[in-house]
């Protein structure tokens, strides 16, 4: 059985892992709008209706299964998994889609084709149309606190790249709320224009149309989480950014073979090779004087003096540079935290 976390464990909004407030708000709004769907339904009788309540099962679980995605990426990093556990939450929201697609999508459907092939006439039933109405001002609150939290972790972005960029299980909540108000105006729809023309078709038609916008989003999001879990790369403009501070270093002359992976929502790797310019490194050797020093030693020594130096050098100077690669990774992760990773080699 899944485990929902509560709230009362955060304190501060602010605290609050990315995508979890929006899920469990729709995960609580779809619990009691899926009871009021299903009661108008036997009241009703209606192809719409029935598949407004599955539709409303399916988020159910596709909720409980995003705030399971989301709990289980806090696991710290062990040795089987040394970059942490943040992918398991691009594994859950693709679980998650893949039960919009089957689940909702699918059923949806096939009652909307049944609906035609064996047409029943539906019922009159008022209570349906109060029940759309409370699943409408539901799913759009719902909707308004992704919307939000889209905005809160992104107000730099439009909302088209906040979508694009942002937390799969907020966006998964986004897509599938926004989908939940159209299929609700399209039940309601559907189950008055059978009412009034007393053609059952109208609500068959109603089911079939909120089942392809079911499927239409589930194969968007089973897309947007693919990528992700197969290592999609991280946002252009950071990757120019790690680039530019690693240029701007006198002691490399150039970047080559750039590579980057994200691994949870904000967090990134980097792996990238580096040509050292060896006009400054030999600057960063001689800083404080010390090959002026070890010459005057050695220029008029033995050339076992001078076998020395060379060993001497040549060791000192993976050192140097490992300093200073250290250095510049430090730099990049002070100046942006989101790259956790960074693996810099010498070509």
């Amino acid at each position: 059985m899944v485990k929902v976390p509560v709230i009362q464990k955060y304190t501060n909004i602010e605290k609050l892992p990315p995508g979890f407030l929006p899920a469990l708000a729709a995960f609580l709004g779809n619990l009691l709008v899926a009871f009021l769907k299903w009661v108008a339904f036997f009241g009703s009788g209606s192809s719409a209706m029935f598949s407004e309540a599955i539709h409303s099962v399916a988020d159910v679980a596709n909720q409980a299964l995003l705030l399971l995605g989301v709990q289980r990426t806090k696991r710290k990093p062990n040795k089987e998994f040394a970059y942490g556990f943040g992918r398991e939450r691009f594994f859950w929201a693709l679980i998650s889609a893949c039960g919009v697609f089957f689940l909702g999508a699918g059923i949806t459907v096939y009652r909307g084709i049944s609906g035609f092939l064996h047409p029943q006439q539906v019922q009159h039933d008022p209570f349906a149309f109060v029940v759309l109405g409370i699943a409408f001002f539901v799913e759009l609150g719902t909707l308004w606190l992704a919307h939000r939290e889209l905005k809160r972790r992104h107000p730099d972005y439009t909302l088209r790249e906040a979508l694009e960029e942002g937390d799969p299980v907020t966006v998964a909540v986004f897509y599938e709320d926004t989908v939940a108000v159209i299929g609700v105006a399209v039940a309601a729809t559907a189950i008055a224009l059978s009412s009034i023309t007393g053609s059952p078709y109208w609500d068959a038609g109603g089911a079939l149309i909120i089942g392809f916008l079911l499927g239409g989003i589930a194969l968007f999001l089973i897309n947007k989480n693919r990528k992700y879990i197969i290592g999609r790369s991280m946002p252009e403009e950071i990757a120019e950014k790690v680039t530019d501070m690693l240029i701007a270093d006198p002691m490399i002359e150039s970047v080559h073979d750039f590579k980057s992976a994200t691994l949870d929502v904000g967090v990134y790797r980097v792996k990238c090779e580096i040509e050292l310019n060896g006009t400054a490194l030999l600057r960063e050797l001689n800083r404080k004087g010390l090959l002026q020093s070890e010459y005057e030693t050695i220029k008029e020594g033995k050339y076992d003096d001078f076998l020395r130096f060379c060993a001497d050098y040549a060791d000192r100077i993976p050192r140097v540079i490992g300093e200073r690669i250290n250095k510049l990774e430090a730099k990049i992760q002070k100046a942006l935290p989101e790259v956790r990773h960074i693996d810099i080699e010498i070509n």
